[in-house]
């Protein structure tokens, strides 16, 4: 479950974050408990670090700014998205290396695009993307993905644990991707990493599922898994 933060000192605008982080969490069908602080010694004072924190940057005591160099500097991956009415802080806010920098009053929609960013971006560094169907949405750790497949105008994402479905095509969900995978048929994208073995014009990922590698493939693929497997011996 995810632990999300407001951190403002004005019950107006603390109250109409609340209600808008709810909805984002609500329409994304993610799990998350959201706690209010009115001041910076209040957020670093807290049980936990948070997951997301939503901060003015106007606080009384320490303000957002300090009070997220702190987060930072004790080692937390807090993913923060400043909220304010000043505009002159927003360059120190990506020297901390913010999610975004919002201005008041602050709009749904931009707040739902920072979130989703503040999702993404969670996991210790790990690259992950978000995986959207109706108004469910699924943060995916590339690292997770075994392979994706197409079948009549749908992508069908299988993971190590289960499997997504989406609209769309295969081009365009690859976009998405990074160099560890490859277009190996024209129905199928392989994560190079989780390649146990090649076989018969097959690719045999982890758990001893197969994908088709297409013939004109064929060569190209070996070098890909020879360069996987370099990299995994470095």
């Amino acid at each position: 479950m995810l632990f999300c933060a407001i951190c403002e000192d004005e019950p107006y605008f603390a109250q109409e974050l609340k209600a808008m982080a709810e909805g984002y969490l609500r329409e994304r069908a993610l799990e998350a408990e959201i706690e209010m602080f009115s001041s910076g010694e209040e957020l670093l004072e807290a049980k936990r670090a948070p997951d997301i924190v939503l901060m003015d940057i106007r606080l009384p005591g320490k303000n957002g700014m300090e009070t997220a160099e702190r987060l930072r500097n004790a080692g937390y991956g807090s993913q923060v998205i400043f909220i304010t009415s000043y505009k002159e802080y927003v360059f120190h806010a990506f020297d901390l290396d913010a999610v975004h920098y919002l201005m008041k009053p602050v709009k749904k929609e931009k707040l739902y695009l920072a979130m989703d960013k503040a999702v993404m971006r969670m996991g210790g560094g790990e690259k992950r993307i978000l995986i959207t169907k109706g108004d469910a949405a699924f943060p995916v750790r590339l690292r997770d993905i075994l392979y994706c497949e197409v079948f009549d105008h749908q992508v069908f994402i299988h993971t190590r644990t289960e499997s997504f479905q989406i609209s769309g095509t295969l081009e365009a969900f690859e976009k998405r991707l990074d160099s560890r995978f490859f277009r190996c048929h024209r129905s199928y994208l392989v994560n190079m990493n989780a390649v146990r073995e090649k076989r018969e014009g097959q690719a045999v990922v982890a758990g001893g599922r197969k994908v088709l590698i297409s013939r004109r493939k064929q060569q190209e693929f070996m070098a890909r898994l020879l360069q996987a497997c370099r990299k995994g011996e470095d």
